[in-house]
């Protein structure tokens, strides 16, 4: 990533160094445009995070993959528990701010490029609604594949997503209907980050109902444990390893 498209690493900087407010923006290639929930949740401490994200944390065992790791935050809070914690972004200001934190491990990683050069890992994370950097079905069942190859036995994926069904924004069900138009998923978002005069390229984001999470996971080596509900359409998935 380039340093104009680094939209999401200086907003993260900018918010935590400069001390300025700080706010993304989020454009569908439909045309909507929504504000993120911004830096401020991205760099909360544990106390305050919602409880279905504090009791993900107790799933977590052994050396720790946090893909997404964005600010840091997750990876932080189980490398102060004693865990062994190697944090991949595809944003490198926001691996810088991480590095800045504290955080002994981070290296620029776009989830693609993922794989067992790495090292075994017991535990993958990706919270933060990172099932969605799968991005989508064809590709999220080929990286769970390669996920199988570099985790322990008994290792786990301990993600979170959102239900895009969980809406009735006419906006959002118009999307869906597009989505199924092209032959893609209904929560299979083209979108791009703004930040000030940093601008993302534009990818897909995939966020998915638990049927869907369920067809996706069916055959990669991989199965869902248990769900961790919140309060509304976010919900984390405990993804337990299975044998091919």
């Amino acid at each position: 990533m380039k340093e104009h498209q680094d939209a999401y690493g200086h907003e993260v900087y900018d918010y935590h160094y400069k001390r300025r407010d700080a706010y993304e923006i989020v454009e569908r290639d439909d045309g909507f445009f929504d504000v993120s929930g911004g830096p401020k949740a991205y760099l909360s401490e544990y106390e305050e995070w919602p409880s279905h994200e504090k009791e993900a944390m107790n799933y977590v065992t052994g050396k720790v993959l946090d893909i997404g790791c964005g600010a840091g935050r997750h990876s932080l809070y189980l490398q102060e528990r004693g865990h062994d914690v190697l944090g991949v972004d595809i944003s490198p200001l926001a691996v810088e701010v991480c590095k800045l934190r504290g955080l002994k491990n981070a290296k620029v990683i776009p989830i693609t490029r993922i794989s067992s050069k790495l090292g075994t890992f017991d535990t993958l994370l990706m919270l933060g609604n990172n099932f969605g950097l799968f991005g989508s079905f064809k590709r999220a069942r080929w990286l769970l594949r390669r996920f199988h190859g570099m985790t322990t036995e008994g290792a786990r994926i301990v993600a979170e997503s959102n239900d895009p069904r969980k809406t009735t924004l006419r906006e959002h069900l118009e999307y869906h209907d597009l989505n199924r138009r092209r032959g893609r998923m209904p929560g299979q978002l083209r979108i791009r980050v703004r930040y000030k005069k940093y601008v993302t390229p534009w990818f897909d984001y995939l966020l998915v109902s638990k049927g869907e999470m369920e067809e996706i996971l069916g055959g990669t080596g991989w199965g869902v444990k248990r769900y961790l509900d919140s309060e509304g359409s976010v919900y984390i998935v405990i993804i337990e390893k299975e044998r091919l």
